[in-house]
């Protein structure tokens, strides 16, 4: 049995993630964390995670960016993985983050689904061949109106699969308003749209001389991003230290 420490479990993501647990019996949520507690749970809820005395294999966390100092300080005290799924971390955060996982593991991905992390991987063939012949490339992604965060956490890890096959040369360009230029070769432009309810859109768009070539994830539910970081939550359960990613976790299920 995994236990787990939920944090954020009165948000969106906290509540489909703890409805999946109570219905999986390997793995259990033994305390949450939120500064709301307008909902009514089946285990003890602290407003911050410094109170929690209670022990756990991991953490799932799905709060806010503000919130994930104090995680960190949490998790390097106590020596607890943790799912780190917040986005928009600023550069300092990031920093905190590769320190921490010296010291305990740390697994962190902008997005959990299976769907979007083998498009990563697709991405440095498709980059591999298409970037060298000329191809310019272009990501949109599209949320509901409620995301606070622009571009996606998502979009930026497609970016940066592209660019780590292409030896870090390209520059992103998330806005052109303001541009009056021809498109640059080595660039990689990010749009985003906030709109209704949209779960999450990705299109990468691989436009070349006469022929366009679009990879494009649609996600229909965020129970995709729950199921992906439950699993990542029993992978993390008794590993070391270090910095692991849904790679790591889509391998050991292979």
């Amino acid at each position: 049995m995994t236990k787990i420490i939920m944090h954020g479990c009165n948000g969106k993501m906290g509540q489909m993630i703890a409805s999946l647990i109570a219905q999986d019996e390997e793995i259990e949520i033994v305390a949450g964390i939120d500064v709301s507690n307008h909902i009514s749970n089946p285990f003890p809820v602290f407003s911050e995670i410094g109170e929690c005395e209670i022990e756990a294999d991991a953490i799932i966390d799905f709060a806010s960016a503000k919130a994930v100092d104090a995680l960190l300080s949490y998790c390097e005290k106590k020596k607890i993985p943790c799912v780190l799924c917040t986005t928009g971390l600023n550069e300092e955060q990031s920093k905190k983050i590769i320190e921490v996982s010296t010291k305990t593991a740390i697994l962190k991905s902008a997005n959990m689904s299976l769907g979007i992390n083998m498009l990563l991987k697709l991405l440095k063939d498709a980059t591999a061949i298409l970037a060298p012949a000329g191809f310019d490339i272009e990501i949109v992604e599209k949320h509901h109106n409620q995301k606070i965060d622009a571009p996606s956490g998502t979009a930026l890890a497609l970016a940066d699969s592209i660019n780590e096959e292409l030896n870090q040369e390209y520059t992103y360009q998330y806005d052109r308003s303001q541009i009056r230029e021809s498109r640059p070769k080595k660039e990689i432009g990010i749009a985003a749209v906030r709109g209704g309810t949209i779960v999450g859109e990705h299109d990468v768009i691989f436009a070349g001389a006469d022929e366009v070539i679009t990879f494009s994830h649609t996600a229909y539910s965020k129970a995709i991003f729950a199921k992906g970081a439950i699993q990542a939550a029993k992978f993390l359960k008794g590993k070391p230290a270090g910095f692991y990613n849904m790679s790591h976790v889509i391998d050991a299920q292979g």
